[in-house]
């Protein structure tokens, strides 16, 4: 950091010249003081920096009563891209330990530069680093993860996704994080790559990657227009074949892809469809039969086709055995579900 002199009276006062104005050139005391609802962030950490500094006369100036040894706003101001590992790590490690540095974090400019290592794979290790940081980040609060996607986390994760490198797990974790904010959820789905980048992950990642795709899907499907989305990306069939491998994490996410009727269809035209949920039905835990029995309450009350295939899956049998077991919220559902495959008409969930 160069620093210049700066004479009061007769003195002569040694700055930094980061701490100057690159406008005005003189000291700052408030860096980016911003109207309401500006989409500028102020730099709370040079702010901080300024006011513990002391010059003195003579050119020369006391050391900053804070150290960099002991201070991680001097990280924060000195962080570049690429940034190494050891400044990510000690990121990573504040991140975690102390609540009030998420939020210094979070007002810097270090979310930019995460977010480009999010998006390389140059250094997989950089990315999985930058990736934890940002997960720590978003947890600071909704005005965070709006920020974040705000300063462009979608386009990197979507891009760490879309790889799929040893860190779309993570990524996908991110997402889950922001996707918490309403309005993220818009925006998320919004993405052109976003949802198919997940359903590329479900489909073909390993165990882990499958399922925190499925359970990003699962909170950006909370909003309706994702649920068609996903139905677009062609997530249902992969849904479905994980739902066959035993993930409860699936089957809640068809029970909201259901609501639509394009996501109905397309698990009509999914092979073993019903065979996957009667299975569900037998072997599943007591959430997963609840969201599995939703699934096929919509699904055969629309498609005639399915219920034919729910008869022939013994479905009305293991339904009237759930009715038996259940005197609850499963053993009502399973009624109903039981009546509409005889009946052939929705008649409505307990």
């Amino acid at each position: 950091m160069s620093e210049t002199i700066e004479k009061v009276g007769t003195m002569e006062l040694k700055y930094p010249d980061d701490f100057r104005s690159p406008f005005s050139l003189e000291v700052m005391s408030d860096p980016l003081p911003l109207p309401p609802q500006s989409v500028l962030i102020p730099n709370h950490a040079l702010r901080s920096l300024i006011h513990n500094y002391t010059p003195i006369a003579g050119g020369k100036c006391n050391k900053p009563q804070i150290s960099p040894s002991t201070d991680p706003r001097f990280l924060l101001l000195s962080l570049s891209y690429p940034a190494s590992n050891a400044a990510l790590s000690s990121l990573l490690r504040l991140a975690k330990d102390e609540l009030d540095f998420r939020r210094l974090l979070s007002d810097s400019a270090a979310p930019s530069i995460l977010l480009r290592h999010v998006a390389s794979q140059d250094s997989p290790d950089l990315q999985d680093l930058a990736l934890r940081i940002l997960i720590y980040i978003s947890l600071d609060g909704d005005d965070a993860r709006v920020g974040l996607v705000s300063d462009g986390a979608i386009d990197s994760l979507a891009q760490a996704l879309a790889a799929g490198g040893p860190n779309a797990s993570l990524a996908a974790t991110t997402l889950t994080s922001l996707a918490v904010v309403e309005v993220n959820k818009c925006t998320i789905g919004a993405h052109p790559f976003a949802i198919p980048a997940l359903s590329v992950l479900l489909r073909n990642g390993k165990a882990r990657d499958r399922r925190e795709a499925a359970t990003t899907l699962y909170e950006l499907c909370k909003f309706p227009e994702n649920r068609r989305r996903a139905v677009r990306a062609g997530a249902v069939p992969a849904l479905v074949y994980f739902a066959g491998d035993g993930s409860e994490r699936a089957v809640q996410v068809l029970s909201l892809i259901a609501k639509c009727r394009e996501g109905r269809d397309a698990m009509a035209n999914v092979d073993g469809f019903v065979r996957v949920l009667a299975g569900v039905l037998v072997k599943g835990t007591g959430r997963g039969i609840e969201h599995a029995l939703l699934v096929l309450n919509f699904v055969c009350s629309d498609i005639e086709k399915v219920r034919w295939e729910a008869k022939e899956e013994g479905v009305l049998e293991i339904c009237l055995v759930l009715v038996e077991k259940d005197d609850g919220k499963i053993g009502r559902n399973a009624l109903t579900l039981a009546r509409t495959i005889e009946k052939g008409e929705f008649v409505g969930l307990m």
